[in-house]
């Protein structure tokens, strides 16, 4: 068959996505890029919040369509929202020929072949979803994603993960290795290794060991940056970040997800950190890696938070200065502790304040973008933008897909996954503009 797949959501989906498609590739079918070719199309749903659901529903629909000019189509629904929302998709959309749980992605060859006699369903345990496997490389060549673990033992209370993709389960470190070792010999010069807590590594074992494996990634040969994401300020201990000021091609840029810096509101989300554990995070991080950029996540409208805890919030945004920040309007989702509280605020509501948290932040990073006009900076090309005809790049401080680019006018090609040296001639709010040094 020729299989047109589309994933949706965080990089953690796109890993399993590579996954699937190298399985269905060895059993000898082939890919395309246009769904209007294929006859199947695959989509690996996001069902984290409810844009996520409502971005995953219209792609959905919108595979479905394609019957109409080719009845035969199969249209196949993974990830997320198929292990969420199984009897729904079977009720509300018919059209779907297979819905595949994330115990049944190992046997997604045997569902395409089923699926051509008639409706499948392809469920099991959580923890029979691979932790890794033979996969591709979906991303541009010069840039990869490691996925080092599954699932999260956390149960924030808004979160809906435990309860999608199980407790915590790591990945063994020399896999995590050996895959680390096969993408550089790709050609992968960044690596960014991913999971819902990447400082939770190893707990399930009974030894934490996201020092360990950073130190042994430091050693492999062929990378040249390797960017951490999603690392919880009550486990960023001084150890983690000793490791990090020492390992040379560890890039000093942390993504520190905190949600929140009131402490009721922390108690009420069922964080483990405080505000005082998060500015000892902050300040130690700060301390022991100069220059370090910290990304965060924040949500707005938290059931029952006051104006006077916002307001809080947005004054922490002043204070903390972070590099990057992201703010979610906060989603009811079912099944979790959240969605049943009392003190539910309006759609309105939890918009208009996440607005003002990024228009906060958007004068923060404007500033911190400003004081690097005149500098020249290290970046890593990825490549031409055809329409502006500018070099999309970026610095040690961007991680790909999330954060800003440098955007470089050059004669001289610029080749993705090659570093330059870049002038900052000026910027925006965002991105930075500049020429070859």
């Amino acid at each position: 068959m020729k299989i047109a797949i589309v994933s949706l959501g965080c990089p953690k989906n796109q890993v399993d996505a590579d996954v699937l498609c190298h399985a269905l590739l060895t059993a000898g079918h082939t890919t395309t890029a246009d769904p209007a070719e294929a006859d199947c199309i695959l989509v690996n749903t996001c069902a984290f919040i409810q844009s996520a659901k409502e971005e995953a529903i219209e792609n959905i629909l919108e595979a479905c369509s394609y019957k109409q000019q080719n009845p035969a189509l199969k249209v196949v629904v993974t990830g997320c929202l198929a292990e969420r929302y199984k009897e729904e998709i079977r009720r509300e959309m018919p059209e779907v020929d297979a819905v595949v749980g994330m115990g049944g992605n190992k046997d997604i060859v045997r569902v395409l072949e089923q699926v051509q006699q008639g409706p499948v369903e392809a469920y099991g345990p959580k923890s029979d979803m691979a932790l890794g496997g033979p996969r591709v490389i979906s991303t541009p060549r010069h840039y990869a994603y490691l996925k080092i673990a599954e699932g999260c033992n956390n149960h924030c209370y808004y979160c809906a993960i435990p309860y999608i993709r199980g407790r915590l389960r790591s990945r063994p470190l020399e896999d995590c290795l050996a895959e680390a070792r096969w993408l550089a010999g790709e050609g992968v010069k960044e690596l960014v290794v991913v999971a819902q807590d990447i400082t939770a590594y190893g707990d399930d074992w009974g030894e934490n060991s996201i020092c360990r494996l950073m130190e042994e990634l430091n050693k492999v040969e062929g990378l040249v940056w390797i960017r951490f994401l999603y690392a919880y300020p009550e486990r960023v201990t001084d150890e983690f970040i000793a490791t990090m000021a020492r390992c040379e091609k560890i890039v000093p840029y942390l993504d520190l997800p905190i949600q929140h810096c009131n402490d009721q509101v922390l108690k009420a989300m069922n964080r483990k950190s405080d505000r005082a554990t998060i500015e000892s995070a902050v300040r130690r991080l700060r301390q022991g890696i100069p220059g370090i950029t910290l990304r965060t996540t924040l949500i707005a409208g938290f059931p029952g938070e006051t104006e006077e805890q916002f307001a809080e919030m947005c004054e922490f945004i002043k204070e903390q200065q972070f590099d990057r920040l992201g703010c979610f309007a906060y989603s009811a989702e079912e099944n979790t502790v959240a969605g049943r509280m009392e003190n539910q605020w309006d759609e309105e509501t939890k918009r208009r304040r996440a607005d003002i948290v990024m228009q906060t932040q958007s004068h923060i990073m404007a500033a911190k973008q400003a004081a690097k006009v005149g500098q020249v900076l290290t970046v890593l090309s990825d490549g031409l933008d055809e329409e502006s005809g500018l070099y999309l790049c970026r610095t040690a401080a961007d991680a790909p897909e999330i954060d800003s680019c440098v955007c470089v006018q050059s004669d001289t090609p610029l080749y993705p996954g090659e570093f330059y040296q870049v002038k900052i001639e000026d910027s925006d709010d965002y991105d930075l503009f500049g020429v070859l040094a």
